[in-house]
């Protein structure tokens, strides 16, 4: 499977988040409200696509760990993901849930 993630700046910006540059640096996601059905489609080792939307860029990696970091305010799980191995590529948009994430086989 492949775990889709965006970083843009602005939510960096008003809500305190990781911009994708800092994402990069750090190969930390942090906070990202993932649904029960998308959690159990991805596992540590599958590939991850980092995304900013606003500025069309894209990088890609591997997903090393998905750890609990407390809920949204309707009830689902936000999880910080450790990244590895993250490189850029070309930028290509992807298809995202409300909470800037997506599972592709």
């Amino acid at each position: 499977m492949t775990l889709i993630i965006n970083a843009p700046l602005s939510k960096a910006q008003q809500q305190g988040k990781r911009s994708f540059t800092q994402t990069m640096t750090t190969g930390i996601g942090d906070g990202y409200a993932i649904n029960r059905r998308l959690r159990q489609q991805i596992n540590p080792g599958d590939r991850v696509i980092l995304l900013d939307k606003d500025a069309a860029q894209r990088a890609v990696g591997t997903l090393t760990g998905i750890q609990p970091n407390g809920w949204t305010g309707n009830g689902i799980q936000r999880y910080d993901l450790l990244l590895r191995n993250l490189a850029i590529v070309p930028y290509q948009s992807e298809r995202l849930n409300r909470n800037g994430v997506a599972v592709i086989p």
